[in-house]
């Protein structure tokens, strides 16, 4: 009996592969240690009290430092991680299609078009990063001071005071954020291919697994309760995740036969495999990225001297930055925008694959469907209707820190612990989490068959 991952057994003979496995591992050890830099100027005592008040435990910090291995609420240099540039990638992949010129760009010379897209990622990401910590050193000082009365950071870029300070965190924090995406550029290069940024997100998250499990476990009169609790969480989380996103809908496809002499063999039968959830982890992102956006904007008015203009700010922060399982009206509008995004980003990246005419141009058919743009205007009427189970259960993924908290209540068993240690890590990372593992595991299991270790030669 063939085993899937028969090869693995030979995994470190090869030279080359354990070098790749060495170097990933090293990177990612020195991402860890300078994701624990502190940002310049910080106040650490008064981090420390805030930290410790009600303010800084859970609701809008918890969600900053959900993904970042606690990098957010320690004021790392590299608390923003590798995720301007993935809002860099998206607004660039959101402009292709609504600008002519770029769309032509992309279409005439893909291989060009793709260094293209790559280079003004990179040029994007550094304002993007300026203006995450901006927004994020605001965000923290806003906070702290209504907690402990003190800002974290004095911070004023215009501000004679305090412009050195300021320029100066502000340009140290922006380094940060390109040195962990160079360290996942040298992952793809020299370790595992292709999943550079994918292991730096994936170490951020792992990295709060063992206090998230301390936390878990703190509450004497609980812990084995919710220890097995939470392992059927996860174990079920899991294989719905795997399942989901394994999920393909087959196209029948006719592909002209070939001309072999004077013969000509007959049309080939075969699929078009159509993803239930194409647009992975992004509509996520896209949702989290807009609910924190009233949150910065309320920031620069909380301490308002007009007391109607800082109340009306005030309650908006604290419906967008409060994340418990009483904000019914938050989690959602947070589960409705997941499932829209889900369908707009899964509209954008299938127009940009543009089967319709690759079919055409290969002289392949879809039965019973005209070539061309009736082909892609039926192709993606099966996507949409497929993509609603994708965006149905990426909601559901979203909020199912809420969906558990009321769980928990319910049964008794709800505690600040157990709130934070439920999933170990977020739901959401949870997804991150097994998505990349299960990239990683083909991606080296592609190197090991590239290197002779075939599973076909490998029967148990």
């Amino acid at each position: 009996m063939k085993s899937t991952f028969s090869g693995w057994r030979y995994l470190w003979r090869s030279e080359d592969i354990r070098r790749k496995l060495l170097i990933t591992f090293i990177i990612l050890v020195i991402y860890r240690l300078a994701a624990n830099v502190p940002a310049p100027g910080v106040d650490h005592d008064i981090l420390a009290a805030f930290r410790n008040s009600s303010s800084g435990q859970g609701g809008f910090l918890g969600f900053l430092d959900l993904l970042s291995g606690g990098t957010v609420s320690n004021f790392s240099l590299l608390s923003m991680g590798v995720y301007p540039y993935i809002t860099a990638q998206i607004i660039l992949q959101l402009l292709i299609p609504i600008i002519p010129s770029l769309q032509r760009r992309i279409q005439e010379d893909p291989r060009e078009g793709r260094r293209w897209q790559e280079k003004w990622t990179y040029y994007l990401a550094v304002p993007m990063a300026a203006l995450s910590a901006i927004g994020q050193i605001n965000i923290f000082n806003s906070l702290s001071i209504q907690a402990v009365q003190q800002p974290i950071l004095p911070f004023g870029l215009l501000n004679p005071e305090t412009a050195l300070a300021s320029w100066s965190v502000l340009i140290a924090m922006t380094a940060g954020t390109m040195f962990a995406i160079w360290l996942g550029e040298l992952i793809s290069e020299y370790g595992i291919r292709g999943q550079g940024l994918s292991l730096v997100i994936f170490a951020g998250i792992v990295a709060q697994m063992p206090s998230n499990l301390a936390s878990l476990l703190s509450d004497e009169a609980t812990r084995w309760v919710m220890l097995v609790f939470t392992i059927v969480i996860i174990v079920l989380t899991v294989l719905a995740i795997v399942y989901v996103q394994q999920g393909r809908r087959n196209v029948p496809v006719m592909y002209p036969g070939r001309r072999v002499g004077n013969r000509m063999s007959m049309p080939v039968k075969g699929t078009l495999p159509l993803m239930v959830n194409l647009s992975g982890m992004i509509p996520l992102i896209f949702a989290s990225a807009i609910l924190q956006f009233p949150t910065i904007i309320a920031s620069y008015f909380l301490n308002s001297e007009n007391q109607g203009v800082a109340n009306f700010f005030s309650g908006i922060s604290n419906f967008f930055g409060a994340t418990g399982t009483s904000n019914w009206g938050y989690w959602t509008l947070y589960f409705f925008m997941v499932v829209i995004f889900t369908f707009f980003y899964t509209t954008v990246l299938f127009d940009q694959q543009n089967y319709g005419d690759n079919l055409k141009k290969v002289g392949a058919t879809v039965p019973g469907v005209l070539t061309g743009a009736p082909t892609q205007k039926y192709l993606s009427a099966v996507q949409s209707r497929i993509t609603l189970v994708g965006a149905v259960f990426l909601g559901v993924v979203a909020i199912m820190p809420f969906l558990l908290g009321l769980l928990l209540s319910a049964i008794g068993l709800s505690s600040a612990s157990t709130q934070t240690g439920i999933f170990l890590i977020s739901s959401s990372g949870l997804l991150i989490v097994v998505g990349v593992v299960r990239d990683t595991f083909q991606n080296i299991d592609a190197e090991l068959k590239l290197h002779g270790y075939q599973d076909s030669l490998l029967v148990r």
